[in-house]
């Protein structure tokens, strides 16, 4: 099968960085489905993944944790799918990824995929979809129907992909959004995305947030440089406010006062535990892809793919890459066909 690996971690610039092999065809283990993949997005994790770094992979390491794709074949123990179903999910950071035609998933992370959305549409949603419900809903103490009621949340790093559906999700649940961008089209895209208002995160928060009203808010998510903004939060949130991080920080945080004297709740999200560790809860993400395509089909999200390129090709992927790692991105990123 056609398939874009590594064996080396190499600057995106670098040719050898991403290229087309050909790999056998995997076969399916008892929980496993088979899927056809249609359509990949990129995400900041696969960036990381190929950073330049001295260690050689003896094989071809696959990378990709977005795919929508068609069923092919499932395990003895998959039930609730059979060949032909049309699905989408992000998948397991230790197995091989979805930059390949076909591709290995444990059933229990997949869904069906939005009736109403084709393909490339669908595969700019399942990571940044769970990792958002994850955190807002399951990590942070809010219900995802009502839970925002009377709440105001803070989204660092509004137009990006996990920004982009959060902001969706938060607004449904009821909170008042206020997003961070910094260029005209992604203050534009982050009002598209449903955010009430949107400051610039390249200027100090708590001045442009008093001017809208919100000398404090309820809860933040920091998307964005968990470091920069570490201290800006602390001052920023209410008392028994909540914040949600999701990158790695670079130095030690101080989590003592104010997060301490404010009782602020910090939590984590990394939407790859529940199979990386095996979970006795793993088909949760399941469900929350099977809960997303439905308040898709219902009209009540949408999708956040932004760009999309053709086909699904080494050449091609570098450049994802490369834009991704630009900082510039709005939305997701899609290559789609093989």
């Amino acid at each position: 099968m056609k398939a874009v690996a590594l064996t080396r971690y190499l600057p995106i610039d670098d040719p050898a960085s991403l290229v087309d092999v050909d790999l056998p065809k995997p076969v399916p283990g008892v929980h496993d489905l088979l899927v056809r993949v249609e359509a990949v997005s990129v995400n900041p994790v696969d960036t990381k993944l190929r950073a330049p770094k001295p260690q050689v992979e003896a094989q071809p390491k696959v990378l990709g944790y977005d795919a929508a794709g068609v069923v092919e074949a499932a395990g003895a123990e998959v039930h609730g799918f059979q060949p032909g179903d049309r699905v989408y999910y992000a998948g397991d950071v230790t197995r091989p990824g979805s930059n390949a035609e076909f591709q290995l998933v444990d059933a229990r992370l997949a869904a069906a995929m939005p009736r109403t959305l084709d393909f490339a549409q669908a595969a700019a949603l399942p990571l940044v979809a769970v990792t958002a419900w994850e955190l807002l809903f399951q990590r942070m103490p809010f219900d995802s129907e009502h839970g925002g009621e009377g709440k105001s949340l803070l989204v660092i790093g509004g137009a990006g992909g996990v920004g982009s559906i959060a902001t969706q999700l938060a607004r449904r649940a009821g909170f008042t959004v206020i997003a961070t961008a910094s260029r005209p089209e992604t203050m534009d895209w982050c009002r598209a995305m449903g955010a009430q208002h949107v400051v610039n995160h390249r200027d100090p928060l708590a001045p442009q947030l008093a001017a809208l009203g919100f000398p404090q808010v309820d809860a933040a998510l920091n998307l964005a440089d968990t470091d920069h903004y570490w201290d800006a939060l602390g001052e920023l949130l209410a008392p028994q406010g909540h914040v949600g991080l999701v990158v790695e920080p670079k130095g030690a945080l101080r989590i003592g006062d104010p997060y301490k004297a404010k009782c602020i709740g910090i939590h984590w999200e990394f939407m790859f535990a529940r199979a990386r560790f095996r979970t006795p809860d793993m088909a949760e993400q399941g469900r929350i892809l099977a809960r997303v395509a439905a308040l898709v089909d219902a009209g009540e999200l949408k999708s956040i793919r932004h760009e999309a390129l053709q086909p699904i090709n080494a050449a091609n992927l570098r450049e994802a890459h490369r834009r991704l790692e630009s900082g510039g991105g709005i939305g997701k990123l899609v290559l789609a066909g093989w």
